[in-house]
């Protein structure tokens, strides 16, 4: 779900900000943060930018359908509808 490449780069950066003197453990602490955030991103309920795209593109045709079904229904009460 989430980019492997991403995850590794916010583990570095945690690690890169860490005093020098946690040096001798860095390794250790990027794997661990690595973990932890692969843990809780992966717990959190959500879609891909790629997912998020292909759904707004069905709302959207969906909302154009419903706006051409609301007009139709409109035209067709105006035409049974004694004036």
């Amino acid at each position: 779900m989430f980019d492997p490449k991403a995850i590794e780069d916010i583990a570095k950066r945690l690690t890169d900000s860490m005093p020098a003197s946690f040096s001798n453990i860095k390794e250790e602490l990027e794997k661990n943060f690595h973990g932890i955030l692969q843990s809780v991103l992966g717990a959190l309920d959500l879609v891909t930018r790629e997912e998020f795209e292909v759904q707004k593109a069905v709302l959207a045709k969906t909302r154009s359908k419903l706006e051409e079904m609301e007009k139709r229904i409109t035209e067709i009460e105006q035409q049974l509808l004694p004036k």
